[in-house]
């Protein structure tokens, strides 16, 4: 069988599967095509402050605090999830 017929084996100018980083050395993880830290926090930052803003504005209206620490994590998570993702290149991946 021949090994470039499988569909899982990528030919050198093709961009990186989830599937290469898993099975890659960490020296080829270290070259992978993500962003600095400093550019994903960018990418990030207004999606935290549209949810703070959300979170500030319920509160506003009278809501009880309780809910504000119902609402706060998962905000904080997704935007955490959002970070990791434009930080590995995972974002840049399935564009």
């Amino acid at each position: 069988m021949d090994d470039t017929a499988d569909s899982g084996v990528r030919s050198e100018g093709s961009e990186r599967t989830t599937e290469d980083l898993l099975s890659a050395d960490s020296d080829d993880v270290l070259n992978t095509e993500g962003v600095d830290r400093w550019q994903a926090t960018k990418y990030i930052s207004p999606f935290v402050a549209i949810g703070l803003f959300d979170l500030v504005l319920l509160l506003g209206w009278g809501l009880d605090p309780l809910w504000g620490f119902m609402i706060l994590p998962p905000i904080l998570f997704v935007s955490a999830l959002g970070w990791i993702a434009f930080r590995t290149g995972f974002a840049s991946d399935r564009t």
